[in-house]
């Protein structure tokens, strides 16, 4: 059983900045990629992020520049910093964890950008 648990989604205004964490705890023997996703009202699921247990990351072209995911691997933990932060990114946001044939996600988490 995998668990991940996410944190720190919330409201925040336009120009603004907030950053996610996601925990990852349970049957793991080694995690290699975590990333974020995100969905929006009446939009699919879309990825934001991606990054590989040896730091290199891939990022949705809309958010290149301004979201940044790091990874501390001793704590399984991914983190997504998003600064300047516009009303288009309002989604929730899932935390991804693939292993082997399967595809974990986290509860999702809000982000709301709004004045």
């Amino acid at each position: 059983q995998v668990q991940l648990v996410e944190s720190g989604g919330g409201l925040v205004q336009p120009g603004g900045s907030l950053r996610l964490s996601c925990a990852a705890s349970g049957s793991i023997f080694r995690i290699n990629t975590m990333g974020w996703y995100r969905q929006a009202p009446g939009k699919q699921r879309e990825l934001v992020a991606r990054i590989t247990s040896g730091g290199t990351t891939i990022y949705a072209a809309s958010v290149k520049g301004r979201f940044t995911i790091s990874r501390d691997n001793a704590k399984n933990t991914v983190y997504l910093q998003m600064d300047s932060l516009k009303p288009e990114v309002t989604a929730v946001y899932y935390c991804n964890l693939p292993l082997g044939y399967t595809d974990y996600w986290g509860q999702g988490t809000h982000v709301t950008v709004s004045s």
